[in-house]
């Protein structure tokens, strides 16, 4: 599997499927949930009512033995957070916000995106430090936000340095992406850095094969403006 070698200022490479991320003490591990898609039926893992259906409205199936971790209430809602989006490959979906709960760090759903609480800063403090977005990716047919940003063929992310992408009111541009293996994620402090206006969006990359996924692609972006100020990042 290739990689970029920076995620700054680099080619989009692509990456393989969501992961769920495990916040450690003095580290940040990456655990992938292994996620498939069920067409017409639940999983045991997955009740009805739960709201765990993919952006086309069909339910989610988890793989044997997973299920999702607990989450405290969560929101996705537009008059709230606003949308994310990403224009230059028609993703524009639902913000929503999540906490790292247990040490993890598990989007709650399958067709919104969120930006995490607890690591980096919040949207609002966006201009002093990284915000985090984390959104599911899937497969056997399954459409999670996470899908538009990744090419599964070439094993790399979609989005060209320059990219525009939309969090809320703030715009940033894409600088850099890179594959990243989930058993070593936590030893990359590049992706962890706090920097100030910085965006990092974490989803994994699917397989051709339809395999479970293995790695996430991991991308930068830097803050341009924030339509309520026109404030920028000052480069």
């Amino acid at each position: 599997m290739s990689e970029a070698s920076s995620l700054e200022a680099t080619p989009t490479r692509r990456s393989r499927g969501w992961g769920w991320l495990v916040v450690g003490f003095a580290a940040l591990v990456v655990a992938v949930a292994l996620i498939t898609m069920g067409i017409g039926a639940l999983s045991s893992g997955a009740r009805a009512g739960d709201g765990l259906r993919d952006m086309n409205g069909n339910p989610v199936q988890f793989d044997a033995g997973e299920t999702p971790a607990p989450q405290p209430a969560q929101t996705a809602d537009a008059t709230t957070n606003g949308r994310f989006a990403v224009p230059s490959v028609g993703l524009d979906v639902p913000l929503g916000v999540m906490s790292v709960v247990g040490g993890e760090v598990v989007p709650p759903t399958f067709d919104s995106a969120f930006w995490v609480s607890g690591l980096g800063v919040s949207p609002d403090q966006a201009a002093s430090g990284t915000l985090f977005v984390a959104m599911h990716a899937l497969r056997n047919g399954a459409v999670g936000p996470g899908n538009s940003l990744i090419d599964i063929d070439a094993g790399r992310s979609r989005l060209e340095v320059g990219t525009k992408v939309s969090v809320g009111a703030l715009r940033y541009e894409v600088t850099g992406s890179a594959v990243i293996p989930r058993d070593e994620i936590a030893a990359r402090a590049e992706v962890w850095a706090d920097e100030p206006g910085r965006l990092v969006i974490i989803t994994c990359l699917q397989r051709p094969d339809n395999h479970p996924a293995v790695a996430n692609v991991v991308i930068t972006a830097r803050l341009v403006a924030d339509d309520q100020t026109g404030a920028t990042d000052g480069r």
